[in-house]
């Protein structure tokens, strides 16, 4: 689903990026290229020392006798994966980094992230790594020769709509760092807000507002009172722009201001959320009020 401007989300280069897939009679120069994007996915876009790279996997990739998965595990259970991760955050952190790195989503509520924190308890952080990779999930989105890739920042299928507002939490541009970039530092970007369920705002990653009306900061902790009231009682803006017939040949709106704003209670969201896309509308951000 097209959401806004890409390149205002912090997210143009995923989307303009085609998925690296590895095929039959790869060159040197090619395979090479595939190891730098499983390093970059899979540690965050953290910069790699030499002497972390894994020399005996990539070798073994390069001949064939490693798929793109296989590597992928080697790197996500190295040294220099738990080093940065697993040593220094809290589990829940390491949690949500797994899915954003291995599945490239956020955690579609706090049964998986529980689920994955009984993985661990059991069979230890390797377990808790293989199961994203032997997943279902996985087969099914990266198989065994495509680089894993972020995806949730779109809608998708049997997915919980407040995960693509979790994802912008966890992706917050193609040059920020899970390990040294990130606002979060060790601490879990989701929170209560996945345990909840709440969705979170979206907004671009450098707070600027590039010629949109949305505010950064909320005006204020503003919730229903009377019929409906509860605790998941927020209000949520909805700023909508570029509305157009789907199917159209002319897709340029004719109106010369399009944004259209929708102030939408928390259970109202996802039935307003689904009429916009409908409707062909573009969403640009999702903000509390």
């Amino acid at each position: 689903m097209a959401f806004g401007p890409a390149s205002q989300l912090g997210v143009g280069l995923f989307e303009d990026t085609d998925p690296i897939e590895v095929w039959p009679g790869i060159s040197s120069e090619d395979a090479e290229a595939v190891i730098r994007a499983v390093y970059r996915q899979v540690l965050g876009n953290a910069y790699v020392m030499e002497s972390e790279r894994l020399a005996v996997p990539e070798s073994q990739f390069k001949l064939g006798e490693l798929s793109v998965r296989e590597f992928v595990r080697a790197v996500a259970k190295s040294d220099a994966y738990s080093s940065r991760f697993f040593d220094k955050s809290p589990r829940y952190r390491v949690i949500e980094l797994n899915f954003k790195h291995l599945l490239g989503r956020a955690p579609d509520g706090f049964d998986e992230m529980k689920a994955h924190s009984i993985i661990w308890d059991e069979g230890g952080f390797e377990a808790e790594i293989d199961s994203y990779l032997d997943s279902d999930e996985y087969q099914e989105v990266y198989g065994e020769d495509t680089v894993p890739f972020y995806r949730g920042y779109k809608t998708q299928t049997g997915k919980k709509m407040v995960g693509f507002t979790h994802m912008f939490q966890l992706l917050r541009g193609a040059s920020s760092s899970d390990f040294k970039g990130s606002l979060a530092g060790n601490t879990p970007c989701l929170n209560k807000n996945v345990i909840q369920e709440i969705p979170t705002a979206v907004i671009p990653p450098s707070g600027g507002v590039s010629g949109w009306s949305f505010q950064e900061t909320p005006l204020g902790a503003r919730t229903r009172h009377g019929a409906g009231a509860t605790a998941e009682g927020k209000v949520y803006r909805i700023e909508v722009t570029g509305y157009k017939s789907p199917g159209a040949v002319n897709r340029v709106s004719k109106f010369r201001r399009s944004n259209q704003v929708y102030l939408v209670p928390f259970d109202q969201l996802s039935k307003e959320y689904q009429r916009i896309h409908k409707q062909g509308g573009v969403i640009a951000s999702i903000t509390v009020v």
